[in-house]
């Protein structure tokens, strides 16, 4: 039977229509648009406790939303991520909420038990300084690193993370790094270069004794204080002592990045371009690249993702890329372009008031505890907004 070429592009037509058409992520100024929408309805659950200590969303756990108090290492990302939006959108209901919650973690300057105080305070009320102009801030930035200094062993050359116990005497862990630059930002404030000499001491010793030689990164390294004697060099988050925790290889380059930044001493945006080849030519990241929880680790088909281990790889991407030359800068470019492709695609994005109000989903805080596995973390969506806004060049080339 003789079928008319009319009919044939008719059934043709019906067959691609019919097709299942792959999932594509979402543009960028939709993205801006479902952020909004989504902080919306995290605010609006979060808002009820804003004058008690826990106040701070971090994640859902037992499918609620998960509050912490001021002093939980992750309390500046959500007002952080607040001041993203703010420097996203220019809408000034971002800038009133992200004072607000800003304002706080106003006694944390004080607190000298615990190094994450960086995190805390650089993305609170460092961004408010950074997208407000909020002049009244500067005496919180240095303050808060006063008190991070006092953790700063001058013989061992090194910011000591946690308190001393039975597995460890003076523990440094690789997340550390982030907390510098609020070190570097307190030297540009009060012109006391000793912050900036804490930081550029600890981000040698570091590069030192935390790299293998393929420049993947153990997670701790245990110091003898008075000495400066490395005594152990172990994970507490990832697959084993000598895998390549994902997280951590991010909080790495992002931290090198930043030192590069700061200093302008080539070594580190070696160190930098070093941590991102390891990571790029990993044979066990996966095509999305969206980073299995651990570089190392045993995977099947229910090997959990870690989106925010992803998100703050791309934020760093970008600002690396600013200080390469076009053509390696642009690979950079690129490849974080990818990364964000992935994440604003259904697959990690969450939908429209699903997710409690969080961006994205599929991040992990601690497999080996078996703690905030395959949920949001607010730290995932505060570095996956800084890269939306670094992708949109609001932020000129350092």
């Amino acid at each position: 039977m003789k079928v008319k070429p009319t009919l044939l592009l008719i059934i043709l037509a019906l067959m691609i229509g019919c097709s299942e058409s792959p999932k594509k992520p979402v543009p960028t100024k939709s993205i801006l648009d479902i952020a909004q929408s989504q902080y919306d309805t995290l605010y609006k659950n979060a808002l009820p406790y804003i004058d008690t200590k826990t106040c701070m969303p971090r994640t859902i756990q037992d499918g609620k939303l998960h509050l912490v108090d001021i002093y939980d290492w992750t309390s500046g990302f959500y007002p952080g991520s607040l001041w993203y939006l703010y420097g996203l959108t220019k809408d000034d209901k971002w800038k009133s909420r992200a004072i607000a919650y800003t304002e706080k973690l106003d006694t944390i300057q004080y607190w000298e038990g615990n190094h994450d105080v960086g995190f805390m305070i650089e993305c609170s009320y460092g961004n408010a300084l950074k997208y407000a102009n909020s002049k009244a801030y500067d005496s919180i930035i240095v303050r808060t690193a006063q008190s991070l200094s006092t953790r700063f062993h001058p013989k061992a050359g090194i910011i000591q993370s946690w308190e001393a116990n039975k597995r460890w005497k003076c523990p440094v862990i690789i997340d550390n790094m982030m907390n510098l630059e609020l070190l570097f930002h307190a030297t540009k404030i009060s012109g006391d270069s000793t912050y900036y000499d804490i930081a550029v001491t600890h981000a040698n010793t570091t590069m030192k004794n935390h790299f293998r030689k393929d420049f993947s990164s153990y997670h701790v390294v245990d110091y003898d204080p008075e000495t400066g004697e490395v005594l152990q060099k172990n994970t507490h988050q990832g697959y084993s002592d000598d895998s390549a925790w994902a997280r951590g290889q991010s909080w790495g380059l992002y931290g090198y990045t930043v030192c590069y930044r700061e200093t302008k001493d080539p070594k580190y945006l070696e160190q930098a371009i070093h941590i991102a080849n390891f990571i790029k030519t990993n044979p066990n990241l996966p095509d999305d690249q969206v980073p299995y929880w651990d570089y190392d680790v045993p995977k099947d088909k229910d090997t959990p993702r870690d989106a925010s281990a992803a998100s703050i790889l791309a934020s760093a991407l970008y600002e690396l890329s600013t200080y390469m030359d076009q053509k390696e800068g642009k690979e950079y470019v690129d490849w974080a372009d990818k990364i964000i492709a992935s994440l604003k695609s259904p697959e990690y994005l969450a939908e429209a008031g699903s997710n409690e109000g969080f961006l994205l989903k599929h991040s992990i805080g601690s497999k080996p505890h078996e703690v905030e596995i395959d949920v949001p973390l607010n730290y995932a969506d505060y570095y996956f907004l800084e890269a939306l806004y670094r992708n949109g060049r609001f932020e000129a080339k350092q």
